[in-house]
């Protein structure tokens, strides 16, 4: 299967690659296999190759069965392009073992100008490139990564969105002093016929939560009231006397995305601009939740509002998740607000009487 990167929807690529891997599973003995031979794909434009990265992702996260897929890609590590020194030590650490291309001619092509930036990085660097209308790039999140999660008794806020069987549920926390964001769970219905008829396990989820509270010191919490409207008003109950700060007016902890526009245009802005200047923190991709929540990150593209830049998925129908984002943006929302409140836990009265 060569140049996958170029199989796409509307070059009866997709139909092509079911065919070939429906005549591959009805081979005697199980002995075909299929090798894909590829440039890295154009993010976003949803190529048999960008299907088959995303497959490898979800079962490095955990998120899919194995299915013996193998996966091998030697990319160039970031490198300054307008320097021919660092383009050249890239280029050779991408072509790998293909000494016969020619570097000279690469970089020469190039510096041509023919084609744009990101497909010489695609084709040339074999790196996976950020879509031209992506929120956040790849190295700039990557670039936030440290090697540390939470504490118990460690105060955080907490940022939850729902969903019930498409769209993927998330709770994620940011530490209140240092803005270390964590993924605490995301809920995905699993692909292929083990996704036919799922939903979220709900009390899984309250599970989540509730564990949150056991373990940390919880100051605020903002959820998207949207398919669980009964779970975020138990939470408001249960929880609403331990909330410094409340995430609406009418809720301790419901906060619908659907409305306040311009509140939801700034908090993004603030963690986009934050994330770019590495004013933020989270434990990159050392754990099958951080993985997951690096991909939810990089799926979400850009969405101009009469406020500002907001977020959204690729387009209204694609599989490409954003939900585990949503959560990141609600918990730093909930951060911001509870640092401009000026509050924090009352501390605890001891009951000693001093005389003086």
């Amino acid at each position: 299967m060569n140049e996958t990167h170029h199989w796409v929807l509307s070059n009866q690529g997709h139909d092509m690659a079911a065919t070939i891997a429906g005549n591959v599973g009805k081979s005697r003995g199980g002995s075909a296999r299929t090798m894909e031979i590829t440039n890295a794909p154009q993010p976003g434009e949803d190529s048999v190759a960008e299907q088959t990265w995303h497959s490898w992702s979800k079962i490095t996260e955990g998120k899919a069965r194995d299915s013996g897929l193998y996966y091998d890609s030697v990319e160039s590590p970031p490198v300054d392009l307008s320097d021919p020194d660092q383009l050249r030590a890239g280029i050779i650490a991408a072509r790998g073992d293909a000494t016969w291309l020619d570097v000279d001619w690469i970089i020469s092509t190039i510096y041509s100008g023919l084609m744009p930036r990101s497909r010489s990085q695609r084709m040339f660097l074999n790196q996976l490139v950020t879509a031209e209308d992506a929120l956040i790039a790849a190295e700039d999140w990557d670039a936030c990564a440290v090697d540390e999660s939470l504490d118990d008794g460690d105060e955080i806020t907490l940022g939850f969105d729902g969903g019930k069987s498409d769209d993927a549920t998330a709770l994620v926390a940011v530490r209140v002093r240092d803005r270390l964001i964590v993924p605490l769970g995301v809920w995905e219905r699993p692909d292929g016929p083990a996704g036919d008829g799922w939903t979220v396990d709900r009390d899984d989820v309250d599970g989540a939560v509730r564990n949150a509270f056991l373990r940390y010191d919880v100051l605020a919490f903002h959820a998207d009231v949207a398919l669980w409207e009964s779970y975020i008003d138990a939470w408001s109950a249960d929880f609403r006397d331990r909330l410094v700060v409340k995430a609406s007016a009418t809720s301790a902890v419901g906060r619908d995305m659907r409305g306040g526009l311009q509140e939801l245009t700034a908090a993004n802005e603030r963690l986009v601009s934050a994330i770019e200047n590495q004013r933020v923190r989270h434990g990159g991709g050392g754990s099958p939740l951080g993985r997951t929540l690096r991909r939810h990150v990089l799926n979400t593209r850009r969405r101009p509002n009469r406020f500002g830049l907001s977020f959204g998925k690729p387009n209204r129908e694609s599989a490409h998740k954003v939900d585990a984002y949503a959560a990141a943006l609600l918990a730093d929302l909930a951060r911001h607000r509870l640092i401009e409140s000026g509050r924090s836990r009352a501390p605890e009265r001891s009951g000693q009487v001093f005389f003086f």
